[in-house]
């Protein structure tokens, strides 16, 4: 996409599709600013404003199941120069919150605060500070095998971690409705791991879900499949945003 189709998007009428998951990265850029200042993140001006075209999806993308491009951001630091993947979902998570109220449930054994029963699992590639594209497949690719089937395949691609918060909480929040509706499958987090009793054993991942008009932050055990979930997974767009 050239500089010049970029911004004739941002100024061109919305024909979004309500049934499509996707939505112009347009959208998206005003979700989250609009997070960003519900929140007080401290997201600045300047880093909205080096924010270059989305990058296009090629026949191979497709042909390997991926589907749209979405815009996220790393929050805080791992103390390794890249983003905290834990803080960079619990404020997505916060913010679903703040949004939903009641209409809002979490499983006691998946907590953002409890750090050492959370984690970017080993071998997940390090998620970037400041804002960043990538590439995405829903899940329906992967609805019959299990997260750890899933990432044992993994190469070049990965799993969600924070941006399955980010997507459902920030800047496609309509996808809440269309799992409501039955119309998307419900999502396994295949880049976190999740410790449910402590004691350093990591068995679980995250799961997120919309039924009943409530969203819902459960866990699953890795080795087990769960019919109504897929398998979300990402591709990094390599272009800085920086």
């Amino acid at each position: 996409m050239t500089i010049i189709n970029w911004v004739q998007t941002l100024f061109s009428k919305d024909k979004a599709d309500i049934d499509s998951p996707f939505l112009p990265v347009r959208k998206q850029l005003k979700a989250w600013r609009k997070a960003n200042g519900k929140m007080s993140w401290g997201i600045k001006t300047k880093e909205f404003e080096k924010i270059e075209p989305p990058p296009s999806l090629t026949k191979i993308d497709r042909k390997h199941g991926f589907e749209g491009v979405a815009l996220f951001y790393g929050f805080g630091d791992d103390g390794m120069g890249n983003a905290d993947s834990i803080i960079s979902g619990k404020k997505a998570w916060e913010y679903a919150g703040r949004l939903r109220k009641e209409r809002i449930w979490r499983c006691r054994y998946v907590d953002f605060d409890r750090t050492d029963d959370i984690r970017l699992r080993p071998g997940a590639p390090p998620r970037p500070q400041g804002f960043y594209y990538a590439l995405l497949q829903l899940g329906a690719k992967y609805k019959t095998t299990t997260v750890n089937q899933v990432r044992k395949s993994f190469k070049t691609d990965t799993g969600w971690g924070p941006e399955g918060f980010q997507f459902l909480a920030i800047t496609h929040m309509h996808v809440q409705e269309l799992m409501n509706q039955k119309k998307i499958n419900f999502m396994a987090l295949a880049d976190y791991d999740v410790a449910p009793h402590g004691f350093n054993d990591f068995y679980d991942a995250p799961q997120l879900f919309c039924s009943l008009d409530t969203l819902g932050l459960g866990i699953g055990n890795i080795d087990q499949n769960y019919p109504l979930f897929g398998i979300p997974t990402l591709r990094f767009s390599h272009r800085s945003l920086d």
